[in-house]
């Protein structure tokens, strides 16, 4: 099967230039839903006439409307939807399981691709997407070449992979940090990006989560995805031209080009990687500078006077941008060349290899001997990836309409699209009916700059007569005046009457079951332990059976180390469980046990909720991202019991990048805590089995605010951290009693929706 090679577009220039450079394909956002808000994005029109250039190329579109989806969003989702299906887009790529059951239900022939925000990690979460009505998954970035093999071994399942370009330290869609810490959502495409911050930590002031780009050049033959998936909606034009060329040689076998690789680098690029493709990279992180770094040239050989001396390793010219890594300092120093001299000459160009001597400007600051010189832009390749457009509105993609004109003695008719008009006047009879009939066919065919082109018309005309052409021209104007693009006229997917529930219930969530000992269980209607491979069923003697339900984590590279406890639980007889990711119904039973959804699977809106209730899952968490207003709306119309946290340590993202120095081999992947420190905030790190939480050190702590939720739970999280069992006795019997901790953070929870 042939290899989509699919690129980005953050505005319709990019586009352009992806579809000129060989990409298969383009996926692109609109003005609303998408995870990169602030790119330019598309307009309906944009939208309309991109889409219609493409197919023209036998090209495809894809629209990421893959955020997720606040409940008063829902009629400007359907909008947007509505785009979406009049501008004949080739897919939808989603985050938001809502989403999914609105298409499913009112545009069954949109294609649905599930995002890389609902972190597919594993075999049985793509099963699980692909049940659920996706056609593809695009995958987590951090599998490695063997687990995207194994996932790829899916029938009649399309996967989707990232090859190159930016990298979250966190799997993506299980990032909350610049939501919880700056009020500005992942999930809701407005990340500030907080981990490519400097952090003091144990090796003093570094950028311990800001990771290298991702390149897997040559790499990319060997992989069985069907899709290639470029990364860079907040990149330019050229950006996106300089890479999906390269990719494109690749493809078509004429292997990595350097010229082109470097030209990539001066354009955009920090430090690259293959992240964990050919297993773990312990060096997958750039701890000392952010930010465009550029292409290497030479190392400074002298300073003297103002001026460096170095032997370049590729052509430079006078305006290019110039970079250098200044120890100590966050960003490189750049600056642009205005003089460069070669054996004393000034000159405009130095070539490869020779000797030259670069002025530096006034404000440079103190730099050393051997330090790297970056070309950080190139006046030259600039010029090398012009590309060819077509005039603006040259494709726009017209409505399909159908006219039915009826002529009488007294009047002519013409309708369309529910609306009709006349124009009173004596016909008399043709003498050529057959030209009159083309007559008419000709003036309705000419819908000029009007969003509509004429599919089908028909003619009453019983008594052949004959109609002069202007009134012909003015009965079409003003049909055509009168008819509006088709919009979508139905509501919204109908969902089942809301929960209703008599009392609400207590829930204790842990991985420790000993730091309960001194609460008192009968005040707790349900007891959430977090599973790991190796849990003892015999720490559960003191509890009653009926009130425990397990939890599987939200990250499980290697599902199948669960299979023999979960048998065992089930054999026991604990039919309870709730999942953090879709590869849990997969591992579960698909009937006799009672399955609900951890925060980590996001329900903001009563459409995900009832599509979570149609997969038979017995109840949600409420989003610990989500804003007061929003818990109240959705618990007040969910069909499901909900869950609100009120109490927990949140995972400010979760990670597969180690932050241990030491090797893979001697490691015992047992529990290791760092601590961070960023603008007066204190972080903490837990590092365990080949995974990382960022924590802050504060817990978030929403129980003052809790009766304003008619929840049917409110829940209380010992997790992660090691809580003695006074501690946790304590902090139980405050925000039982609806009191908050002293020391806590609140998140979005009294945002008004903009998070």
């Amino acid at each position: 099967m042939k290899k989509e090679l699919l690129a980005p577009a953050g505005d319709i220039e990019a586009g352009y230039a992806a579809l000129y450079y060989g990409a298969d394909a383009v996926y692109l956002g609109l003005k609303h839903f998408s995870a990169r808000s602030t790119a330019a994005n598309f307009t309906e029109e944009e939208l309309n006439d991109f889409t219609g250039f493409a197919h023209s190329k036998n090209k495809k579109v894809y629209v990421a409307l893959n955020t997720v989806i606040q409940e008063s969003e829902l009629p400007q989702l359907l909008a947007s939807l509505d785009i979406c299906s009049r501008c004949h887009i080739d897919a939808i790529i989603i985050q938001d399981i809502g989403v999914a059951r609105i298409i499913r239900k009112k545009y069954p022939n949109i294609e649905m691709h599930a995002s890389t925000q609902m972190a597919v990690h594993n075999k049985e979460g793509a099963l699980a997407l692909k049940n659920m009505g996706f056609s593809r998954v695009v995958l987590a970035r951090e599998l490695s070449l063997s687990e995207i093999k194994d996932i790829a071994s899916i029938p009649e399942l399309e996967i989707e992979i990232f090859i190159h370009g930016a990298l979250c330290y966190s799997y993506s869609g299980l990032c909350l940090f610049s939501s919880l810490e700056y009020g500005h959502s992942a999930n809701r495409g407005k990340c500030l990006y907080p981990c490519r911050s400097e952090f003091d930590g144990e090796d003093s002031k570094k950028h311990y989560f800001s990771m290298k780009d991702l390149a897997l050049k040559g790499d990319i033959l060997n992989i069985p995805a069907i899709s290639f998936k470029i990364e860079g909606r907040k990149k330019n034009a050229l950006y996106v031209a300089a890479v999906t060329d390269y990719y494109r040689r690749i493809l078509d076998g004429k292997g990595c080009d350097r010229n082109r690789e470097e030209n990539i680098k001066q354009i955009f690029s920090r430090p690259w990687s293959k992240f964990y493709f050919h297993g773990k990279d312990k060096t997958v992180i750039e701890p000392d500078f952010i930010g465009h770094r550029g292409l290497p040239i030479g190392k400074i050989e002298q300073i003297s006077k103002g001026r460096i001396i170095l032997h370049i390793k590729h052509d430079i010219s006078r305006h290019d941008g110039i970079q250098i890594d200044v120890p100590g300092q966050e960003k490189p120093f750049g600056f642009s060349l205005h003089n460069l001299l070669v054996n004393g000459r000034n000159v405009f160009e130095a070539k490869t290899d020779e000797k030259v001597v670069i002025l530096l400007p006034p404000h440079a600051p103190m730099l050393q001997k051997g330090l790297t010189v970056y070309l950080a832009s190139s006046s030259h390749v600039k010029g090398d990836y012009d590309y060819k457009k077509p005039k603006s509105g040259a494709f726009l993609q017209k409505q399909l309409i159908q006219v039915h004109v009826s002529i009488e003695k007294d009047k002519i008719t013409a309708s369309s699209e529910k609306q009709k008009v006349e124009i009173k006047s004596a016909f008399i009879p043709a003498i050529n009916i057959q030209q009159a009939q083309e007559t008419i066919y000709k003036v309705f065919s000419k819908t000029g700059g009007t969003k509509f082109e004429l599919e089908n018309l028909t003619i009453d005309n019983p008594e052949e007569l004959f109609v002069p052409i202007s009134l012909l021209n003015t009965l079409r104007r003003d049909l055509y005046a009168k008819i509006t693009p088709e919009i979508h006229t139905t509501s919204i997917p109908v969902i089942d009457e809301p929960y209703r529930f008599t009392k609400s219930g207590w829930i204790i969530r842990t991985d420790r079951v000993e730091c309960l000992s001194q609460i008192n269980i009968h005040q707790v209607d349900e007891i959430i332990i977090l599973l790991s491979p190796d849990f003892q069923i015999a720490r559960l003697k003191d509890f009653p059976k009926n009130k425990i339900r397990f939890a599987l984590p939200a990250v499980e590279r290697c599902p199948i180390r669960y299979t023999n406890i979960i048998h065992k639980l089930l054999d026991g007889g604990y039919k309870k469980w709730e999942i953090g990711n879709w590869w849990g119904l997969s591992i579960l039973p698909k009937t006799g046990i009672d399955i609900s959804f951890d925060y980590t699977i996001y329900t903001l809106n009563t459409q995900a909720i009832q599509e979570a209730k149609e997969h038979n899952i017995s109840r949600i968490t409420l989003s610990v991202e989500d804003c007061l207003e929003n818990m109240q709306i959705i618990a007040a119309k969910s069909p499901l019991p909900i869950v609100m946290p009120i109490f927990q340590d949140v995972p400010l993202f979760t990670s597969s990048v180690c932050l241990r120095r030491h090797s893979c081999q001697s490691c015992s992947r047992e529990e290791k805590w760092f601590s961070f420190y960023h603008k007066g905030n204190q972080y903490s790190a837990l590092s365990k089995d080949c995974q990382t939480m960022l924590f802050n050190q504060k817990s978030l702590c929403y129980a003052a605010e809790a009766p304003k939720v008619s929840s049917a739970f409110y829940r209380v999280d010992f997790v992660y951290k090691d809580y003695l069992p006074e501690a946790a006795a304590a902090i139980w019997n405050k925000v039982h009693s609806f009191e908050d901790i002293e020391e806590k953070i609140k998140g979005n929870l009294l945002s008004h929706g903009g998070f």
